[in-house]
């Protein structure tokens, strides 16, 4: 049976009682650095089977920090082996389908499917991204069923 991905959002934010993407992370023991990254807003990597998030310590805008975790913890979570920034430097391999999925797992980790169906004060689709930080180009992400 194939897992979808809001699937293993559901199932995370069960386990963890949560749907913080620091707190699943802490949780899950994969650590997270700030390090000035100049225009890079974060990347996972692996090593040795210790899992990292780097966040840029630029970013201010906590609600974009939030996504960029939510992010990068989808890279953690749906591609654990997978170094992109190696693939997108030594390899012809498109990188548009993991990254796709992790910002979906991103968005259905911030944005609750009941936010959506109850519209929580908000009516149009970049108030709901507003109101939970995503990226307003991202909410078509967004599934409900």
């Amino acid at each position: 049976m194939l897992v979808t991905i809001k699937e293993k959002v559901k199932m995370l934010v069960a386990k963890y009682g949560t749907s913080s993407p620091f707190e699943i992370a802490e949780a899950r023991k994969i650590l997270i650095f700030k390090h000035p990254l100049g225009n890079i807003l974060g990347y996972y990597t692996r090593h040795r089977r210790v899992q990292m998030i780097y966040l840029n310590s630029h970013v201010e805008d906590r609600h974009l920090q939030r996504f960029v975790c939510a992010h990068e913890l989808g890279h953690a979570t749906l591609h654990p082996e997978v170094n992109t920034p190696f693939l997108r430097r030594n390899t012809l391999f498109s990188v548009d389908k993991i990254e796709r999925e992790a910002n979906t797992f991103a968005v259905e980790l911030l944005i609750p499917d009941d936010a959506v169906y109850r519209n929580e004060g908000c009516s149009t689709s970049r108030e709901i991204s507003t109101a939970y930080g995503v990226p307003p180009e991202l909410i078509q992400l967004k599934r409900i069923h």
